[in-house]
């Protein structure tokens, strides 16, 4: 202990605390602790005693050189001086010195560069519906679409709302039943369901432009001869009418009739009233005419002999 003590006698920042302990098994323990008291004046980062490190100190205002400021005047007024243009160099002209572009040379060099314009015109004969296909894509028929330009005409017979019952609830739907038609002789009748009432049109149109049939008309815009047809529970007669009678029909008859172009007939629902079964009934009576000239071509005998 005394010799401990001796050893750290030179170290006067240094102090030795003794403290003895209980006696476990006949062994007397004893703890010493050592604290460290730095001395007056130390510092962490500056020891000018020690000949490898350099003090620090603050940089001053005359470290910094401004002799380059020292012969420029801020108030002179400098010109750039560009340099000289190398042998052969011939300047381009200005936009405003040489002859007017028609429209038509102006037109070509824009869709040259970027395509035909949406005016509708093209001078180089590229497509102006090639970015119909690039448009945003769109998830069923919610968002409206630009109608179909292909000559036929839409006329929406029915819109009904319709409930279809799932483990959760139920599901409202929209059914929509339209009849499309160029009146020329074509016509259609489409059915479509979605949960927009436009949605559901525009399906219905769809399904009814892939179910276009040819209606046969004589010179006088009517039907060759009488027909009658069924579906399902719907009946329906038609037959022919004298020129200026017009159309006399109702409900979906009338609308596929004069979506067909047929001016003169008359028509008759027979049995049920349900919009659906009824243009189609129509379309099916439709369907089963024939022109004079078919009849005689089948039979093998001129036309004028279909009357005797």
């Amino acid at each position: 202990m005394a010799a401990s003590a001796s050893a750290l006698a030179p170290l006067s920042s240094f102090s030795i605390s003794h403290r003895h302990h209980t006696r476990l098994r006949h062994h007397t323990t004893s703890v010493f602790s050592l604290t460290l008291k730095p001395p007056s004046g130390f510092t962490l980062f500056t020891r000018t005693n020690h000949p490898g490190l350099a003090p620090v100190r603050a940089a001053s205002a005359s470290d910094i050189d401004t002799t380059f400021f020292d012969t420029v005047d801020p108030d002179e007024i400098t010109s750039f001086d560009p340099p000289l243009p190398p042998e052969g160099f011939v300047p381009p002209p200005y936009y405003d010195e040489g002859p007017e572009e028609s429209e038509e040379e102006i037109g070509r060099a824009y869709e040259e560069i970027y395509g035909p314009a949406y005016s509708g015109v093209t001078y180089l004969g590229n497509d102006l519906g090639v970015m119909d296909s690039k448009g945003k894509k769109t998830s069923g028929f919610r968002n409206k679409r630009e109608k179909i330009r292909d000559g036929f005409e839409e006329k929406v017979v029915q819109v009904r709302r319709v409930t279809k019952v799932v483990k959760g609830g139920r599901q409202l739907h929209f059914r929509a039943v339209v009849v499309v038609g160029d009146k020329r002789g074509q016509v259609g009748v489409g059915v479509g369901k979605a949960k927009e009432v436009s949605g559901a049109v525009q399906k219905s149109a769809l399904n009814a432009r892939r179910n276009i049939v040819t209606v046969p008309l004589t010179k006088y815009s009517t039907f060759p001869h009488r027909s009658e047809a069924k579906y399902g529970a719907a009946k329906v007669m038609l037959r022919p009418a004298a020129p200026g009678t017009g159309v006399i029909a109702g409900g979906a008859v009338r609308t596929v009739l004069e979506m067909a172009g047929v001016e003169n007939a008359l028509g008759k629902q027979l049995g049920s009233n349900n919009a659906l079964n009824n243009a189609r009934a129509t379309v099916e009576a439709v369907l089963m005419m024939r022109q004079f000239s078919e009849v005689a071509q089948q039979r093998g005998i001129p036309m004028e002999e279909l009357w005797k």
